[in-house]
């Protein structure tokens, strides 16, 4: 986020007379912080919004971009929708933001799940699978998602044994009654429209107890995390992942950056941390 306003702010085409300031806020994935940040920047901010000489408005927000999950940015469109600000998020994909209606203000720059859900439905058939179990995110994201997916399933032949929704912050009783019914399950297939959070909670669970192999399809939010590559009962899960593409200059963007300046800001702390799997300490030395 922070390279690509310096770049707009150092282009003589894109915003030519133009200077981007901007604050950043970790919604942490949670509806309460992105509803608390927009009714902050919707309200106005301190009287110096850009601490830079050629700031030509005070603490008027033009826009927002973000966030990245679909329920948090229904959130913040609710809010700032009234108002008119316009808001572009990079990865809350649920269909019913569409709604141009209800979301007036909302734009984005990835594609809604109905796409995804018609084509996940189409890639089962693919294959003959025709008997599959489902699970999704209790959110915005994983009912709205697997809602279109059990339609166009249903279009293409395909049976469900079993649907069943889970949240990250559910007691783990409810996580297991999900990993149970799938280790009871007949369905050897299962199509998983879930938020990589959510997932890694529940491959957790499942990687308590062993259980016959299954044939994995996700969604992507997840099927491309890294992170759940440790889960060796989900080798071979196939799905959609995002078109991916190198960044002209954010390479050398980051490998510029000193520690002195990523430890002035928690932002590019937190990813320097985990991106180089170092400890920036107080006396502002990386220690590897």
């Amino acid at each position: 986020m922070i390279f690509a306003i310096e770049e707009i702010n150092n282009s003589t085409k894109l915003l030519p007379g133009i200077r981007l300031g901007y604050q950043i806020h970790d919604s942490c994935a949670s509806v309460v912080m992105a509803v608390h940040v927009a009714f902050q920047l919707s309200n106005g901010l301190d009287p110096v919004f850009y601490t830079g000489d050629n700031c030509s408005q005070s603490g008027t927000v033009m826009a927002i971009v973000g966030t990245s999950g679909s329920t948090p940015s229904i959130s913040v469109s609710r809010v700032i929708g009234p108002s008119n600000i316009p808001q572009v998020s990079h990865f809350a994909t649920c269909a019913c933001l569409s709604n141009k209606q209800e979301y007036p203000s909302f734009f984005r720059t990835i594609p809604s799940d109905q796409f995804q859900a018609d084509a996940l439905a189409k890639l089962v058939k693919h294959f003959g699978w025709t008997w599959v179990g489902a699970v999704r995110s209790d959110s915005d994201y994983g009912n709205n998602g697997m809602a279109s997916f059990l339609d166009s399933a249903h279009k293409e032949g395909i049976c469900v044994e079993y649907s069943e929704s889970f949240y990250r912050t559910h007691p783990r009783s409810r996580i297991q009654r999900v990993a149970d019914v799938i280790r009871r399950s007949t369905a050897m297939v299962i199509v998983a429209f879930a938020a990589s959070g959510d997932m890694r909670i529940l491959l957790e669970e499942l990687s308590r107890k062993p259980f016959p192999p299954r044939q994995w399809i996700g969604s992507e939010s997840w099927v491309t995390d890294p992170d759940l590559l440790r889960f060796t009962f989900c080798t071979g899960t196939i799905g959609f992942g995002i078109q991916q593409s190198v960044i002209p200059g954010l390479r050398d963007f980051l490998l510029r950056l000193s520690p002195t300046e990523v430890a002035a800001s928690p932002v590019l702390t937190e990813f320097w941390e985990d991106a180089f799997n170092c400890r920036l300490g107080k006396s502002v030395k990386a220690d590897f």
